[in-house]
C-alpha cells in the first residue's frame, strides 16, 4: 500500500488520481525505482515491452553492495524463494596453476541467482503497491511540447497506440534503449564478448565462491542456484564464434577447456556437449545524458560497464536510492524546468559508486585481457599477485569490487600501489637501468589504462565535486 508522508499526507491524496511519474521498462532499475517510489506516494506508471520471465546471461550476481541497497529499499525479500545462493567470496584466482583465495571484506556476501526469476519477484513487488500500474506495452516515442518531456506513446500488448502522460517520465529500459539517443550523446564501445554456460552438478571443493580464471582467457564462475554455475567466457574483439557451425564449441574445447580447474573441466565440457550455449556482447557506455525537463534516465540506458566484475546492479540500485532521496522532499513534480535543474546534482551525486565500480571493471578486463605484449603480461602477473597479498591490499580492491566501499580516493590509493608494487617487482633486488626503463614504460601502460577511464567519468565530478554548481542543488520551494 501507499507510504504517507511525514506530514500525514498522501500525494496521490494532494494530486488526485493523475500519474506523477511514467517509468519506461521493468527491469532491475526500473521494476526497484517503481516501487522505491510508489513506497513514497507517488503515482507510478510502468510500461515494459515483455513482463514475462527474461532469460538473460548477465545480471546474475549483485554483489555485497548492491545487496546492502537492496534491504535499503526494502526489497531484500526478492532474493527469496528464487533459489539464490550466497557467494561468500572469489573463492579461487587462478592464473597458471596457482591460486589464491579472495574474501569479501567484513564477512560480508554477494548473491547469485538466475537474473529473470530476480526480475519477476522485483516487478511483483512493484505491482503489489495500489498507486503502482504495470503495464505491457511498447514505447515508440517520447511527447515533447515546447522543449519538455510529457510522457510517451506506447503500442499495447494488443496494438492499441495510447499516449502515458506525466510530468516526469524516466527511461530504463536497458542496454537496447531506443529512447536514449533523445537524451543523451552515447558513445558505445563493445570491446568483448561472453560466452554464457551453466555448469551442473559440480563438486566443488569451495561451497558457495566464485572463481576467476585467468591464462589464455578470462572465465568467471558463480553459483545462480542449486548445483548450478553461470560460467562466463571473456571472448576480446567485435565478433565470438559461431555457435551454429561448431566453431564455438570448438574453441571452447580447445582454448578454454585446458586451463579449466581440475573440479570444473568435467562439468564445461558436458555443457558444451549439451549445446546450450549463449554470447552476449558486453558494452561500455559513460554517462552523458542531456538535461530536458521532464524525462531522465537511468540503469544500463544511461550508463555501462564492463560486466566482469558484475557491478552493474550495484550501480543501478545505488542509483535508485540517490534519485528516491532527492525526490523525498518535494509535494509535487510539475515544474518541469525547477526540476530538471534541480536533478542535475544526481548525476554529482552518484560519482563515488559508479566511478569506482566502472573504473575497477574497466581496468581489470583491460589487464587481464590476453595480449602478447611483455608489458601487459608483466601487469597481469603484477595485479595477481597483489590481489594474493591479502591484508589492506585485497581487502581494499575488494571493497572498491563490491560496492562496499565507494570511495574514489582510495581507488586512486590502490592505483599507485599496484603500479608501486608492479615497478618494483622489476626493479628489486637491483635497479639496473634496463629494469628502470622497462618501470617507466610500465607506468605509462598503467596511466594509459587508467586515465583514459577516469577522464571518460569526469575528472571534476569525482574528485572535486564540490567546485561543481549542481553539487549545491537544493530542492525548488513552492
Amino acid at each position: 500500500m501507499e507510504v504517507p508522508r511525514k506530514d500525514g499526507v498522501r500525494r496521490s491524496d494532494l494530486l488526485g488520481s493523475t500519474t506523477d511519474v511514467v517509468v519506461v521498462g521493468a527491469g532491475v532499475a526500473g521494476s526497484a525505482l517503481a516501487y522505491a517510489l510508489g513506497k513514497d506516494g507517488w503515482n507510478v506508471h510502468v510500461i515494459e515491452r515483455d513482463l514475462t520471465e527474461p532469460n538473460r546471461i548477465a545480471g546474475e550476481i549483485l554483489q555485497p553492495g548492491g545487496y546492502d541497497k537492496l534491504i535499503e529499499l526494502g526489497l531484500e525479500d526478492c532474493v527469496e524463494g528464487i533459489d539464490a545462493k550466497r557467494v561468500l567470496s572469489l573463492a579461487a584466482i587462478y592464473k597458471d596453476g596457482k591460486k589464491a583465495i579472495v574474501p569479501y571484506p567484513s564477512d560480508v556476501s554477494a548473491r547469485g541467482f538466475h537474473n529473470g526469476r530476480f526480475i519477476q519477484k522485483l516487478r511483483g513487488k512493484a505491482a503489489s503497491l495500489r498507486n503502482v500500474e504495470l503495464e505491457q506495452g511498447t514505447v515508440t516515442a517520447l511527447i515533447e511540447e515546447k522543449g519538455t518531456i510529457k510522457g510517451v506513446q506506447y503500442k499495447t500488448k494488443t496494438g492499441q497506440e495510447l499516449a502515458a502522460s506525466a510530468p516526469l517520465t524516466i527511461v530504463c529500459d536497458g542496454c537496447f534503449s531506443n529512447l536514449r539517443r533523445f537524451l543523451s550523446n552515447p558513445k558505445i564501445e563493445i570491446p568483448s564478448y561472453f560466452i554464457g554456460l551453466v555448469l551442473e552438478n559440480s563438486h566443488l571443493p569451495h561451497v558457495n565462491r566464485g572463481y576467476f580464471i585467468l591464462k589464455d582467457t578470462t572465465v568467471v564462475a558463480f553459483p545462480i542456484g542449486t548445483n548450478e554455475l553461470r560460467c562466463l567466457v571473456d571472448f576480446p574483439g567485435q565478433k565470438a564464434p559461431s555457435i551454429s557451425n561448431g566453431e564455438m564449441a570448438d574453441y571452447l574445447k580447445t582454448v578454454v577447456a585446458p586451463q579449466m580447474p581440475a573440479e570444473l573441466f568435467d562439468a564445461f565440457i558436458c555443457a558444451i556437449d549439451k549445446g546450450n550455449i549463449r554470447t552476449m556482447p558486453n558494452r561500455i557506455m559513460p554517462m552523458s545524458h542531456y538535461p530536458i525537463p521532464g524525462a531522465f534516465m537511468m540503469g544500463d540506458a544511461l550508463n555501462m560497464r564492463h560486466p566482469l566484475t558484475g557491478g552493474g546492479m550495484t550501480v543501478a540500485l545505488s542509483d535508485v536510492v540517490l534519485l528516491r532521496d532527492l525526490l523525498r522532499p518535494l509535494n509535487h513534480l510539475s515544474d518541469a524546468a525547477a526540476l530538471c535543474k534541480y536533478l542535475e546534482s544526481f548525476s554529482i551525486l552518484r560519482k563515488p559508486m559508479a566511478t569506482t565500480i566502472n573504473t575497477v571493471a574497466g581496468a581489470l578486463h583491460t589487464v587481464f585481457s590476453p595480449s602478447e605484449d611483455p608489458l601487459r603480461k608483466e601487469m597481469r602477473q603484477a595485479c595477481f599477485d597483489y590481489f594474493c597479498l591479502g591484508g589492506v591490499f585485497s581487502n581494499g580492491l575488494m571493497s572498491l569490487l563490491s560496492g562496499m566501499n565507494p570511495d574514489p580516493l582510495s581507488l586512486v590509493f590502490h592505483c599507485l600501489a599496484l603500479a608501486v608494487y608492479t615497478v618494483g617487482r622489476l626493479l628489486l633486488p637491483f635497479p639496473t637501468p634496463k629494469r628502470i626503463w622497462i618501470g617507466t614504460k610500465l607506468i605509462l601502460v598503467a596511466l594509459g589504462i587508467f586515465l583514459p577511464i577516469i577522464k571518460a567519468e569526469g575528472i571534476r565530478a569525482t574528485f572535486f565535486p564540490v567546485t561543481m554548481l549542481a553539487y549545491y542543488r537544493t530542492p525548488p520551494v513552492h
